[in-house]
């Protein structure tokens, strides 16, 4: 990878699409250098996209992302890390939460399906 992308290249090497990447713009998670009607993304901006992905693949929401990014540019490196392990607790916990509900609704689920299969005659499923 260069040191800097264009828009259609970030969009390309992020797998994100040109809506997704003009949003993250307006909303102020990034922005890049621009030249004319050009748009290019340094290394800055890459290792943000990389952050703020990362951060939305676990759940975070666009707000809490947008604190990390302030704390670092305001703080640095550190204050970042220790807001954002912080949150990763608060988060794991939730997703936790989240995956103790969807157990018991497959549960449910699947004992509801049982019995409907069974009062037909029909196969009934396990996990």
């Amino acid at each position: 990878m260069t040191d800097k992308l264009t828009f259609k290249e970030m969009c390309d090497h992020f797998d994100v699409t040109p809506r997704t990447l003009r949003y993250y713009e307006y909303i102020e998670l990034l922005q890049p250098e621009r030249q004319g009607r050009a748009r290019h993304y340094g290394k800055r901006e890459i290792a943000r996209m990389k952050l703020i992905l990362r951060g939305r693949k676990f759940g975070f929401p666009l707000e809490d992302i947008r604190q990390w990014l302030m704390i670092y540019d305001q703080e640095g490196n550190e204050a970042q890390m220790r807001v954002w392990i912080e949150q990763a607790d608060a988060q794991l916990s939730e997703l936790r939460t989240r995956r103790h509900q969807i157990d018991e609704a497959i549960e449910e689920l699947r004992n509801l399906r049982n019995d409907a299969a069974q009062s037909l005659g029909m196969e009934t499923v396990g996990d």
